[in-house]
Order: C-alpha cells, then structure tokens, then sequence
C-alpha cells in the first residue's frame, strides 16, 4: 500500500471513529480511495501510519479516547459539481464539458450527437463548409437531438461578408439557439442580428434573449466588446432596416453580447498562442469588472480552452474557476469526428513539439496563422513559403522561373494559370466579387490561387487524399500531444477506441479524482506522484452521483 508515514504529514486537526465498535482499515491506497468520487476520504493515523478510509464519522478538536487521529480529509467530489452549476442549469448540461467546432465539419454531427446525448455540448464546425452542407447538418441535428442542447459554430469572415450573413440567417430561420462565434476580430452585423434576434421582456420583467453566443476570444480586447452590449451603430442599422424594433433596441442596451465567453489558450487552427494560466484569470477578473461598470443583473462567465486533454489540465482549469473546459484536438482524433482514419493514426503519433503555425487560408492576405501538425507533412513549410512569396512579389508572374515551375510541379501539380481558371470558376459561384477583383488585380491573383493549395490541404486531410499526405493540413495543438502521453499503454492508445464521450468522461473523471487530491495537499499532506496517476478507464458512462 502506499500508505503515508505519520512522521511525513500535517499536523492532527481532528479525529475520526469507525461506523462499528471494531473496524479494521479498509486497505485501499490513498489512489484508489480517491477514486471513489461519491465518497469522503478521511486521512487516519493507525499506528504511526496514515490509512485511507472511506465511512465513519469525523470531527473537529481533540481527540476522544474512542478515536484515532485525522490528518486529512477530502470530500466527495461528483463530476458534475465541476465548473458552474448555474451555466450547466441554463443550458440543460449534466457536465460542464463542451466540444469546441472544428472547421469544414470535423466537429461533426455524429459528434455533437454523443456529446448531446451524454449530458455535455457539441458544437457542429461550420466554418469552411458549403451552404447546403450546414443546412442539411442543422436539420440532421434538429431532428435526431431534439431539445437535446447542441450548437452551430460561426466563423468571422472578413473577405465573405456574405457567406456569414447567410450562415447567421439560418440560424435564425432554423432556431438554432446556441452559436460559438470564433476567430472574430470585432463584432459584425450578422452577428448581432443573431444575438438579438427575439430579444423581449418576460411578465416579469427580465430580458429574455432567445438566441445565446459563446464567444472563444484569446484576447482582452474582444473579450471586452462580447461582454458588452451591442454597439450603438448595429442596432440603429437593424432598427432602420425594421429588424429591430425600437423597444428592442432599449432592452438590447442592457445586455451582453456574450454572456459566456471561452478563454482561448495554444489551440490548433486559429491562436494567439497564449498561456491559459496567463490568460484565464486575465479574462476572468475583465469579466468581473465589466459586469460592475454595465451593471449587468447576472454574472459574466468564462470558460478555458486550449491546451485541455488530460485530467491535470481539467484540473487546474477548473481550480481557477473555469465555468466550464472546452476541448478540441483531442476531439478530431476520435472516431466520431469528421477526418478520416489516417489522419488520426497521425494525431495518435503526436507529440507536443510536433505542432507549428502556418497561413491561415481564411485570413491569408491578412497574415493570420494557424496551428497545424507537422509530424508527417510539409504543409507548414510550403504555407509558410507560399505567404512568403504573396509578400515580395506583385503577383505569380513576377516569381522566378525556377521557383513557379517548383511551385506547379510539387504544390499545385498544375500550372498555376490553371489552378487559376478553377478558382475563378468557383468564386463566380460562391463570391463573384473576388473573381472580379483577381481579373483585374494580379496580387489579388495571387492570393487567391494560393488560397486554393491552403483550402485544399485541408480536404486533403480530411478526406485522405491519396498522394496528398505530404501536403495534409491538420488542425493540432499540443494538447494532443498531451494526451497521447497520458493514454500510453492504455486502451485509448489505439486511435479506433478513441470515443469522444469515453475520453470526455476520462478527463472529468480524473479531474474530480485531481481536485480532491489537491484539498489534501492543502492540508499539508505529501502525496507522492504515483498517488495522482489517473488512468483511464473504460466505460461506458459516469455512474450518476446523488446530486
């Protein structure tokens, strides 16, 4: 047993009986009596030893003649008592545990399906999809969960303005209620009809906000303008448009655009890069403040993403006071998520160190990165090179001869005047501004038929193109890496037994055993690093504590 010495803890703060007249130590570890999450965790001193025990009955003071000595005690912890109750209330969750989107559907609707139907939230990834695709997953989504919580993700895209207003209507059109807005870079019209959309006064009196966003911001800035009301400017533009009206306008002045919002740390795809110890309790006292100075009559939340695929990191998210924890890496390497198999054989492999920021095809001109895997494929390096090209030259034609017939052979595998009839063929279709604008414009030229090598990488990945691994985008950040190391010799190392709801489960199993390891350790109990290794577990549900 690894059972501590009484000489090697804090001193007696109380003491503790057994339930009978008689009882003999349990003989658990203090690892295994952690584990028992519905049960209280009582430290005794036996004969100069500190033993787990699991019932009686404890007290504080001196101890009685009938008792033995309390060194510890932790007390039960339910999973579910993790992060914010009330945020879990709201949005009909039984775990404060959220499945971020990742783009061109790899947050699936078979995701969001598991997550939904397992007490937690999934997020549909919109972002890069068809038109028709995110229609037909909002009716999927509408008619297999029901009133079971679930959301769609909306992407800022600053060079297809169009695209996110259509995308905002339909949500609308569809009530879908629940929208995490990411990679904004300030706020937009679509997004604030959205927010709005419904906005009325109860009989009682309250605001009632039908339509809610989750903003994921990885900086204070935007964190600021989500948690503020809707900018005077939009909501005279939707007034005049007779979208609002002006009782709707007065009652939109009085609440947040975000009430929620989601603390981004070093994520895959589009990051800041910023350390979560950092930047959570940055956000959180933001919050605090501002809902002071706007005298909002509810409190503003935040939630941590990031960096979260272990049973620590969930720990420690929640010990700061995360209302809840949002994964993704972790998530795209499950068999639920919309990539194919190969891809996740690679994520599997990962490393920490095997992740690097590369252009981002959205926000390509604008110099915005992304995280992607590098372990296995070039694209970080052939991105990176393409933006350097975009940046010194005045379009495809100024390149040096012995670089465009590189280009063409090992990137596009097409001269680039063709790749350029097929993207201008595409945006005649989704945006025929931006085939306007390359006719006239050869930078622009340029950017877009780079665009087309970033875009398709992505496909690439996630349909397993044949030839195309070299050129894989694979949205990855270290948490994956993480992970890995923490399943190692576990049933979860195999890709095909990662489930989304079985490694959701794993982590905020093992972050409850982690919080109440930590009480104990504030207690002054050394608790050795073998004591604290949680390792995963399979099943196929949380087992339901009395709440």
């Amino acid at each position: 047993m690894n059972h501590s010495s009484a000489t090697d803890r804090s001193a007696t703060f109380g003491w503790w009986r057994p339930e009978t007249a008689v009882a003999a130590a349990e003989g658990n570890s203090i690892a295994a009596a952690l584990q028992l999450l519905d049960r209280p965790l009582y430290l005794v001193e036996r004969n100069g030893t500190l033993v787990p025990e699991t019932a009686g009955t404890a007290g504080f003071g001196a101890v009685p003649a009938d008792s033995l000595p309390l060194h510890g005690y932790a007390p039960p912890c339910h999973p579910e008592q993790l992060g914010d109750r009330e945020f879990c209330r709201e949005l009909g969750l039984r775990f404060p545990y959220l499945g971020g989107s990742m783009a061109k559907g790899i947050s699936s609707a078979a995701m969001a399906e598991a997550l939904g139907r397992a007490g937690m939230l999934g997020f549909f990834g919109a972002a890069g999809l068809p038109f028709a695709e995110v229609e037909a997953a909002a009716d999927r989504l509408a008619r297999s969960l029901g009133t079971v919580p679930y959301g769609f993700n909306l992407i800022h895209s600053p060079h297809e303005p169009d695209l996110e207003d259509a995308l905002a209507r339909l949500y609308i059109a569809r009530g879908i209620r629940l929208v995490e807005a990411s990679a904004f870079l300030a706020l937009t019209l679509p997004l604030v009809r959205y927010r709005l959309h419904g906005i009325h006064r109860a009989a009682d009196g309250t605001i009632v906000t039908p339509n809610r966003l989750i903003a994921k911001v990885s900086r204070e800035e935007l964190a600021a303008r989500f948690f503020a009301p809707p900018p005077e400017a939009f909501l005279r533009e939707l007034v005049a448009s007779g979208e609002l009206s002006e009782e709707q306008a007065q009652l939109a002045a009085q609440v947040p655009m975000a009430g929620d919002v989601t603390a981004e740390a070093d994520s895959g795809g589009h990051t800041d890069n910023r350390p979560a110890i950092a930047l959570f309790p940055t956000i959180l006292s933001l919050a605090s403040r501002l809902r002071a100075s706007h005298g909002y009559d509810r409190p503003l939340r935040v939630g941590l993403a990031g960096g979260i695929s272990t049973p620590a990191a969930a720990a420690a998210a929640f010990a700061m006071g995360a209302a809840y924890i949002m994964t993704g890496s972790v998530n795209q390497a499950c068999v639920e998520s919309g990539t194919c198999n190969e891809v996740r054989a690679m994520l599997a492999e990962t490393r920490q160190a095997d992740v690097a920021m590369a252009p981002a095809a959205d926000m390509f001109e604008m110099g915005v990165t992304v995280q992607v895997l590098k372990r296995g494929t070039m694209f970080p390096m052939r991105a990176a090179k393409l933006y350097e090209f975009y940046r010194t030259h005045g379009s495809y034609d100024e390149l040096p001869a012995a670089e465009r017939e590189k280009l063409e052979k090992t990137l596009f595998h097409a001269p680039l005047d063709e790749i350029w009839q097929q993207t201008r063929t595409y945006f005649l279709r989704r945006d025929p501004r931006q085939a306007e604008r390359g006719d006239r414009d050869p930078k622009h030229r340029m950017a877009l038929v780079f665009r087309w090598y970033l875009g398709q990488a992505a496909h690439w990945a996630k349909n397993g193109e044949p030839g195309r691994k070299v050129d894989y985008q694979v949205w990855c950040g270290p948490a994956m890496g993480a992970f890995n190391e923490w399943v190692a010799g576990s049933f979860l190392a195999s890709p095909a037994r990662r489930e989304v709801v079985t490694v959701a489960h794993n982590i905020l199993h093992g972050a409850a055993v982690l919080s109440r390891a930590a009480v104990l350790r504030s207690q002054g109990i050394r608790l050795p690093p073998e004591e604290l290794r949680v390792e995963p577990f399979e099943t196929a549900s949380i087992k339901e504590y009395p709440r």
